[in-house]
């Protein structure tokens, strides 16, 4: 659960200063477990931020720390401790707003971890800014009707995955979609991509560049069709999510990657009620891209051509090997 704006937002205000003031200027909160945390202003820009603070653990040199709209993340040294802190700073260019909730949001996710050592805080850390970073690139707007579709039919596949024996937290580390990956999910050593509708008529797929389903770089590619009907009897999307929810439940590593991946799909909790639609599945299609299926890749276009986004009609591509079948051959079960 989320901490209280209330908490951070009265320590910003007692540590705000002049502009001529430099360095850093923090407060201790409430700790996260082994995580010290603090809330803190950098001068002489007067930004808030959150800073984590760990005995042990460390970030390697090497690490790409995240960096959105909005906010940065940066290893700092806020009074010569030695040990190893992390800020999480809103740029002059954010949202108070959209950041508190943010900070929020990312301490909550560490209280959650009830017993975790500091390696593991750190990557919750890291992995619910990452998840931010991908929400808030995307417009940090509750999802449109599409997009909403779109995630349905993901969390309906990634139902079956789990459904079929793939172990939990695999199945979720392998939702690569939300994560800007190329196609939805990354499993074994081949990959599958989602495409979801409405329509009754046809099954219309947009492919969004020539790369998404070239399977030259892994194999074997599969399409997942996942149609869907408005019905007042079916779920919205908050109930899908809680229903998936309730399939991890009790598992913290794929609870942990559900909820980042939800939030990096921009699925956020305050939205909710703008999802009224109810859907039931009415079919699942799972398709091998092979020789034979319709689509363009940088193999299969006129020199010159260097991007395209096209659709195709899945109705019109034959065959359906199924989801048990799919995983099989791609070496998951």
């Amino acid at each position: 659960m989320a901490r209280q704006t209330d908490e951070f937002a009265l320590a910003w205000n007692s540590l705000s200063g002049s502009a001529d003031d430099t360095g850093w200027r923090t407060i201790a909160i409430a700790p996260a477990g082994v995580c010290m945390l603090s809330a803190g202003r950098r001068f002489p820009g007067n930004e808030e931020a959150l800073l984590a603070g760990f005995t042990t653990a460390t970030i390697g040199t090497t690490e790409k720390l995240p960096d959105g709209q909005g906010f940065s993340v940066e290893r700092v040294s806020p009074n010569g401790d030695g040990k190893t802190w992390v800020a999480l700073t809103r740029k002059a260019t954010g949202s108070i707003e959209l950041f508190s909730t943010m900070v929020c949001d990312v301490a909550g996710a560490l209280d959650a971890e009830t017993g975790a050592d500091e390696p593991r805080l750190l990557r919750v850390f890291l992995g619910r800014v990452r998840a931010w970073q991908e929400f808030m690139r995307k417009g940090a707007q509750p999802l449109s009707a599409e997009d909403e579709i779109g995630l349905i039919g993901e969390l309906t596949i990634l139902s079956a995955v789990i459904d079929e024996g793939v172990l939990a937290p695999l199945a979720v580390e392998g939702w690569v979609g939300p994560l800007a990956g190329l196609r939805d999910f990354e499993i074994g050593t081949g990959s599958m991509e989602v495409k979801s509708t409405v329509s009754a008529a046809g099954f219309p797929a947009r492919v969004g560049s020539l790369d998404q389903l070239d399977d030259s770089a892994r194999q074997p590619l599969f399409v997942a069709g996942v149609r869907l009907r408005q019905a007042a009897n079916g779920a919205s999307l908050p109930e899908s999510v809680e229903a998936m929810r309730d399939v991890v439940r009790g598992d913290a590593e794929a609870e942990r990657l559900l909820s980042e991946r939800l939030v990096a799909a921009g699925y956020f909790d305050a939205h909710i009620g703008q999802y009224s639609r109810h859907f039931v599945v009415a079919g699942i299609r799972v398709v091998e891209v092979s020789q034979g299926f319709p689509r363009l890749t940088h193999g299969l276009v006129p020199s010159g051509i260097t991007r395209a986004s096209y659709e195709i009609d899945l109705d019109r591509v034959t065959g359906d090997i199924g989801v048990a079948a799919a995983l099989k051959k791609l070496g998951a079960l």
